[in-house]
């Protein structure tokens, strides 16, 4: 899976650090070429080249059609996450897990 940073106020929220990244979550660029622009929707994860393609980052190729820039999930935050049953049980999960290793 291409797991992704949460941003700081969703990492207070739910009490976990990173999640696997998936098609409609909305995330920031932190790092290259394309960091600090508004927040745009991942529209496709490409998992065999292990980047993600994001909504409003694009770039003309020399014919003059746009495409999308692939940029690693690694180097974004997700700002707001695509919420249904399974992504909630693996928060759940993961905060759990994560206030037992805090106790013990």
């Amino acid at each position: 899976m291409m797991s992704s940073p949460l941003s700081k106020d969703l990492r207070q929220k739910y009490n976990v650090r990173s999640m696997p990244i998936r098609k409609d979550d909305e995330v920031q660029v932190v790092r290259g070429h394309y960091k600090g622009q508004q927040v745009g929707k991942v529209v496709q994860c490409y998992r065999k080249k292990f980047v993600i393609y994001i909504e409003r980052i694009q770039r003309e190729k020399a014919n003059g059609a746009s495409v999308h820039v692939g940029i690693h999930p690694s180097k974004v935050v997700i700002v707001k996450l695509k919420m249904d049953k399974d992504r909630k049980r693996i928060l759940e999960r993961k905060a759990r897990s994560r206030q037992t290793a805090e106790k013990g």
